[in-house]
């Protein structure tokens, strides 16, 4: 089977178009949609490391939020991206999660390192991120597009959202999903391999691993 073949293997388009330039050349007008590009930013991870998106050049980046004494959708949508974490277990460098914590004021180092610890969460490849308030809020709104409602990170500013987004090699966002929901956790799943192999041909494995659930 060729995995390749454009009927077989559909890519997932990149999304969060900023603008659409126009080109005249020899006459001809074209035009070119440029699309948004995630900015670098730096946070402090549960092991107390300042961690930045440029570290991670060459991975595909999985980003949600969440806070440590939520009751309700966040321990579902850390338990499936655990067992994301778990797929990716014998390829740890293809892909980062980064959960950025809602709550950083009460979310501090120690907290997010216990709860990063009580979940089995490897810090190899995922990093829960704690830091000031309106730095990871204007994230969510300008730069990962996870919430529409304006606000201005203080203190009674509050993000709550299911939402897990795709950023591929190049910090193009590429997909969003329902956390909450497994099936669309497993699409993004698919999608990973599909961004993976479109860059990286000479591993056809991979995807047919993925999928077989070989690498579980």
């Amino acid at each position: 089977m060729d995995h390749y073949g454009k009927n077989v293997v559909s890519i997932p388009p990149f999304l969060i178009a900023e603008r659409v330039d126009t080109i005249v050349k020899d006459g001809k007008t074209t035009y070119d949609t440029v699309f948004h590009k995630v900015k670098d930013f730096t946070l402090t991870n549960q092991l107390g490391e300042q961690v930045s998106l440029s570290q991670m050049e060459g991975k595909i980046i999985i980003v949600n939020y969440f806070f440590t004494s939520c009751p309700t959708i966040c321990p579902t949508l850390i338990k499936n991206l655990k067992r994301v974490q778990d797929t990716y277990t014998k390829n740890d460098t293809l892909i980062q999660i980064l959960s950025l914590s809602v709550d950083p004021v009460r979310d501090s180092v120690p907290v997010i390192k216990h709860y990063a610890d009580s979940k089995g969460i490897d810090p190899r490849n995922w990093w829960l991120l704690t830091g000031d308030k309106k730095e990871i809020y204007d994230l969510a709104r300008h730069e990962f597009f996870v919430n529409a409602l304006e606000g201005d990170g203080g203190p009674d500013d509050f993000i709550h959202t299911e939402k897990f987004v795709l950023i591929d090699k190049d910090r193009f966002i590429r997909g969003y999903y329902n956390g909450m929901d497994t099936s669309d956790v497993a699409r993004m799943v698919n999608d990973i391999a599909i961004l993976h192999i479109a860059k990286n041909k000479k591993k056809p494995g991979l995807l047919k691993r993925l999928f077989s659930g070989g690498d579980k």
